[in-house]
């Protein structure tokens, strides 16, 4: 068990142990997010120097202590690690070998920290041990002077701390930590402390703009200067497990950070663009996510007849709508409702956004040809009860997935179609026969998503006869009733919405809807036949969010202002 640094720096004889049993007592009395290390507390005590503890400190850890002072390091060598990356990592190039680079640094350098900055620089990396004040003298005299807090406030314009809540974020909060990955890891704590789903990291002609997708809309936040463009996206790559050094072809990588008491997973994309890399993070947090059938928000009738569906022994259950509309949430919602120990459940992904506990789920894998298609066959010699396919977008998946459901399994999947009644005709495209549509589907649910309005600020209004008739109701039908309009204050960032609400469309297949999607008739004429048999539209289900006072008229139209979706 290796030697704790006080213990080494009382055997050296450089400090007494009353020395460093003070230190200590200082040191637990600090916020953990300010902790400053036992060494350098000493350091500030005056009962040390700064070279004294880099020498125990490469005793600890086994490798050699190296006096920057006495050094002259050769300007081919320092060229080989760039600024960012040395002010990011704290550490300064001594010497090249034929594959190696030796480097210094104040601390121990785990694998990790070592991997990512193999990935920069090209080289593998060793490193010896020196003083934090001697290396941040070198960075001066090789790269130029530069004062660390001063210089990434004044590039930055902001709070470089991290924001109350996110004290525990991984990586973060130190004071040892470079300013780069200060920064990085403010973004993306704003980001969720501010409820993103995504946060655009977009790098312009002058500038780098910085944008949240909060409750559906691009929030710009305050451009960062174009010099910090390299180091923000090479750090959020290192981050994301993806190759900083390739800059041709998009990535895809995941970062885990554990923010706020709970783990965050977040899905990270980079995407060549004229101006340099387009990074986007998609923020996926489980407890946001995994939410109970009851808080969907379906109407209660298509709740009850929802409960009632997903309940059968076998037929495919089709959830339709838009990127972002809250499919997965759907459908995580009813497998939440299913999972029981006695019933077999296996997913196929692309990719697995949330880990589901007691369910088995495959992702899908392009580059090997684990596809949908390959995938939902594989599983049906797992013998389950109950199936998810992420998406159905070919004739091979649609054609097996209506298989799996005519011979007893119970199958869920998705569909991009404006409206319940057009995922008939989207099967029937996909050269699926009609008589196997009509006699597997049991429902399908179109959803949309719209704005909340804030609940402290919304103001009761008349209801305007305009908008009324745009979203084709008649006045009188709300005659003596209030709606409520948008305003703004401190809880909402004076936005007047605060969270999203589920908009949605429930077509199950009862035996009309069966013959006529046998007979292959247009979807007009099942939408009318849909909404004769008790089927709200999306505009429907809309105008009742409107008079329960959750969204707006504006809000509604925003969803539904196509034909397919109001079958007038």
């Amino acid at each position: 068990m290796a030697k704790r640094l006080g213990e080494i720096l009382v055997e050296l004889g450089v400090v007494t142990p009353g020395e460093v049993d003070e230190a200590l007592e200082t040191q637990k009395g600090q916020e953990s997010r300010k902790r400053k290390r036992l060494g350098e507390i000493l350091v500030k005590n005056k009962c040390c120097g700064p070279e004294e503890v880099a020498k125990a400190v490469a005793h600890q850890c086994g490798k050699k202590y190296c006096n920057l002072a006495k050094l002259e390091v050769d300007e081919a060598v320092i060229d080989l690690v760039a600024k960012e990356v040395a002010v990011q990592h704290t550490i300064v190039p001594l010497k090249k070998g034929r594959r190696h680079l030796m480097v210094a640094s104040s601390v121990p350098l785990d694998f990790m920290v070592l991997e990512d900055m193999r990935f920069v620089v090209g080289f593998d990396l060793d490193y010896v041990i020196a003083s934090k004040d001697a290396i941040n003298d070198a960075i001066s005299k090789y790269y130029g002077e530069m004062n660390l807090d001063d210089q990434f406030t004044e590039m930055t314009g902001m709070d470089i701390q991290i924001g109350r809540g996110f004290e525990d974020l991984e990586a973060g909060g130190d004071e040892e930590e470079a300013p780069i990955i200060k920064l990085v890891n403010q973004i993306i704590a704003n980001g969720v402390n501010k409820r993103a789903s995504d946060i655009h990291v977009e790098p312009m002609e002058r500038v780098v703009r910085i944008r949240y997708r909060i409750d559906g809309e691009c929030i710009e936040q305050e451009p960062l200067p174009k010099k910090l463009q390299g180091s923000i996206i090479s750090r959020l790559k290192i981050m994301a497990k993806m190759r900083p050094e390739e800059k041709r072809v998009p990535q895809d990588g995941n970062i885990k950070m554990h923010l706020a008491g709970r783990e965050i997973d977040f899905r990270v994309n980079a995407l060549p663009a004229s101006h340099g890399e387009s990074v986007v993070l998609r923020i996926l947090d489980k407890e946001k996510a995994l939410v109970d059938l009851e808080d969907l928000g379906l109407h209660r009738t298509d709740f009850q007849k929802f409960e009632s569906i997903i309940k059968r022994p076998n037929g495919v259950f089709l959830v339709t709508g838009p990127t972002g509309s809250g499919k997965t949430t759907t459908l995580y919602g009813a497998l939440k409702r299913l999972n029981t120990s006695d019933i077999k459940i296996i997913t196929a992904e692309n990719p697995v956004e949330y880990s589901l506990t007691g369910i088995n789920q495959a992702q899908v894998n392009h580059d090997i040809g684990f596809t949908f298609a390959r995938i939902l066959k594989a599983m049906l010699r797992q013998a389950p009860n109950i199936i998810l396919v992420g998406e159905i977008r070919d004739e091979e998946t649609a054609n097996t997935a209506i298989e799996a459901a005519l011979t007893g399994h119970l199958v869920f999947s998705t569909l991009h179609t404006n409206s319940a009644p057009g995922s008939i005709s989207r099967l029937t495209d996909m050269n699926v026969k009609p008589f196997l549509v009509a006699s597997a589907v049991l429902a399908i649910l179109a959803q949309r998503l719209v704005r909340r309005l804030c609940k402290h600020c919304r103001l009761a209004v008349d209801p305007d006869p305009e908008m009324v008739r745009a979203v084709g109701i008649r006045i009188e039908q709300l005659r003596g009733r209030k709606t409520y309009n948008h305003n703004g204050c401190s809880k909402c960032d004076n936005k007047g919405y605060r969270g999203r609400a589920g908009v949605y469309e429930l077509m199950e297949m009862t035996p009309t809807l069966r013959e006529l999607t046998f007979k292959g008739v247009p979807t007009d004429e099942l939408a009318r036949a849909a909404v004769s048999g008790g089927m709200s539209t999306l505009q429907m289900d809309g105008v009742r969010k409107v008079v329960q006072g959750l969204t707006t008229f504006d809000e509604v139209l925003s969803i539904t202002h196509r034909a397919d979706t109001t079958y007038a």
